[in-house]
């Protein structure tokens, strides 16, 4: 690595386990935490200042990753071939330096629930929830096409083996009157050229009469299908000019106004954050914690004790010395100025609700509008898409209408024809052949009717054998659906499940004294959504003491030492880490900022949290050091 933090250039070796970074402060360990992070995908590293470009390259596996920090400017551009495409999840759970948003959520009473939910895209989720159930729906019309398909198909049998019994009817009755014919042809002397001429045309008109009748039926189908599409296109441009239309100079204001609402609601947090970490620190000055500040305030160490008596002082106008220019001032001066950030802070919080909620009516807005477009361009296709269907059927049935009558036209020519050629024949052999024509004609039309019938039969018995498929995918819809409903539910619950259940052990092992329970209750209340209440998840941390005569009590985390709110947001993480399976991706676990806590169970929490991590990497003060194991790869120089 080379210009990140304050490291110039250097090269570390990393065993897989536990790795100490051992030295005092300003060694650069934060540094070289922040190059594994870089060089993992997080943008969270710094460039060294006389620098413009930073270089960050791990071989891992067999595989080389790098990162590049290039200087623009104010900022700072990320390049090259990281080890994580979105590093997010890790910013929040794997690397748990001292700023560590997860990690000081605790302290700051930050949201936990939406820290553990934020990787989740939980609007992609019920878009695709939205998608699975409009998908269900027709996949549950077809199911339905299916089973009326089976169900008709006994009828049409039925009229299958009817249309069977009338056709060997018609046959035997074509046969008995064609043998009437060669009877009476037997007995009548004619032109055996009249007979045929007359056969010929007798065929020919029958021919010109079924093609007549298939031209009209479908002229018939086209035409309802006209009527059909016109009608939808008449519901189309209902539904158009019903729509309200879009204000485009709202949605650019809408869109200024997320961006905006978004930009503010960062530097709330930032704010707050920054605040809630100033107040705590006063706070514990005047608690007595930090001694080491103190005791730079004064030249000797009676003088150091003095001014430490001096900010422990009972009386609110005792003189103390400020531990951040070293001036004399007033303990109720002090408190003044802790009270009014304490105020600031919660400002800054009610702001930043309201900021929240305004946001969250602004985008409510915004997406009602997308909406409309999005149904007006669907509206707008469809209705294009109906003329060009519109058009084409009624050149169809223009088409149909002339070949119907031109069709009709020959019909009534070959019927001239038969009456001139049946006027010179035999009255009784005439009327026989007339018979026999119609009885083929008949069969003719029984037999379309029967292939008719038979393709039906076949259509509906290969629709009806698609219903099994179709409730297996109907089946498959409805798991995904339930697991993708489930999703955001299991999430939290298995976060919550993961903090208790480590909590209560690290509780153990570091032996808290009087904490003897700190846990996380998921519960639900009614916050605003726009316009509207709803009902949302929230996570309550719980800290059960357990006082001198062994009675348990519920306090507050804000009576926390240190110590306690750093391990507990160190475990949060944890949980965070292990629900979203951060170290599927990412091999590293960060730790650094531990001087709160004390040696003995830095070297507990570092043995717990090895289990979980490919590598872990520590930085630790040398006297915090050396408490852990000693088989952990020490690294003294950077």
């Amino acid at each position: 690595m080379s210009n990140i933090g304050g490291i110039d250039e250097t090269e570390l070796h990393l065993t897989p386990g536990v790795n100490v970074l051992v030295g005092r402060n300003a060694t650069n360990r934060t540094s070289f935490l922040q190059s594994l992070m870089a060089v993992s995908g997080s943008e969270r590293a710094t460039l060294k200042g006389d620098s413009e470009e930073g270089r960050v390259e791990v071989e891992l596996n067999g595989e080389t990753f790098t990162r590049v920090l290039t200087r623009r400017g104010d900022d700072v551009d990320f390049s090259g071939d990281p080890i994580l495409d979105d590093a997010e999840v890790a910013d929040l759970f794997a690397f748990l330096l001292e700023d560590n948003e997860a990690r000081r959520a605790v302290a700051t009473q930050g949201d936990l629930r939406e820290l553990v939910m934020r990787p989740v895209d939980t609007e992609a989720i019920n878009d695709r929830i939205d998608e699975l159930l409009a998908e269900r729906e027709r996949v549950d019309d077809e199911i339905e096409d299916a089973k009326a398909a089976g169900r008709r198909v006994p009828d049409l049998e039925e009229r299958r083996v009817e249309l069977e019994d009338e056709i060997e009817a018609k046959r035997e009755a074509l046969e008995a009157k064609q043998a009437e014919i060669d009877d009476a042809d037997a007995d009548v002397e004619e032109s055996r050229e009249e007979r045929d001429d007359l056969e010929e045309a007798l065929d020919e008109l029958n021919e010109r009469r079924a093609a007549v009748e298939r031209i009209a039926s479908r002229l018939e189908n086209e035409r309802s299908s006209l009527s059909s599409v016109r009608s939808e296109r008449e519901d189309v441009e209902d539904a158009l000019e019903g729509l309200e239309g879009v204000d485009e100079d709202r949605v650019a204001f809408l869109d200024e106004q997320v961006a905006s609402l978004r930009d503010r609601k960062r530097d709330l947090d930032s704010t707050i954050t920054q605040l809630q970490s100033l107040i705590q620190f006063n706070e514990e000055m005047l608690e007595g914690e930090h001694t080491e500040v103190l005791q730079l305030l004064a030249d000797d160490e009676d003088e150091s004790s003095a001014v430490t008596d001096a900010l422990l002082a009972e009386s609110e106008s005792a003189a103390g010395r400020c531990w951040t220019c070293g001036s004399e001032v007033s303990m109720e001066d002090v408190e003044e100025t802790l009270n009014k950030l304490r105020e600031l802070a919660r400002e800054k919080r009610k702001e930043r609700s309201s900021v929240t909620s305004e946001l969250e009516e602004v985008q409510s807005e915004r997406n009602e509008i997308e909406t409309r477009v999005e149904r007006r361009e669907d509206l707008e296709q469809r209705l294009e898409e109906l003329g060009e269907e519109i058009e084409t059927r009624e050149d169809s049935v223009e088409r149909l209408t002339a070949e119907r009558e031109e069709a009709s036209e020959t019909v009534e020519e070959l019927e001239g024809t038969v009456e001139e050629l049946e006027a010179g024949r035999h009255s009784a052999v005439l009327d026989l052949h007339r018979e026999a024509n119609e009885l083929q004609f008949e069969l003719n039309d029984l037999q379309d009717d029967l292939e008719d019938v038979e393709s039906e039969i076949a259509e509906l018995e290969g629709e009806a054998d698609r219903q099994a498929d179709l409730e297996e995918k109907r089946e498959s819809i409805t798991e995904e659906l339930e697991e993708l409903r489930t999703r955001i539910d299991r999430l939290e619950a298995e976060a919550v499940e993961s903090f208790n259940d480590h909590m209560e052990t690290v509780l153990d092992v570091l032996d808290y004294g009087n904490v003897s329970r700190v846990w996380i209750e998921r519960a639900t209340e009614q916050v605003r959504e726009g316009r509207r209440k709803v009902e949302r998840t929230t996570f309550r941390l719980h800290v059960i003491r357990m006082g001198a005569d062994g009675t348990a009590y519920e306090d507050t985390v804000e009576h926390l030492s240190e110590s306690e709110r750093e391990v507990i947001g160190l475990v949060f993480g944890l949980a965070g880490y292990l629900v979203h399976e951060v170290y599927e991706e990412c091999p590293f676990m960060l730790l650094d900022s531990l001087e709160a806590i004390d040696s003995d169970r830095i070297a507990a929490l570092v043995d717990y949290f090895r289990e979980y991590a490919p590598y872990t990497a520590v930085a630790l003060l040398p006297e915090d050091a050396q408490a852990l194991d000693d088989d952990y790869r020490r690294v003294t120089e950077i």
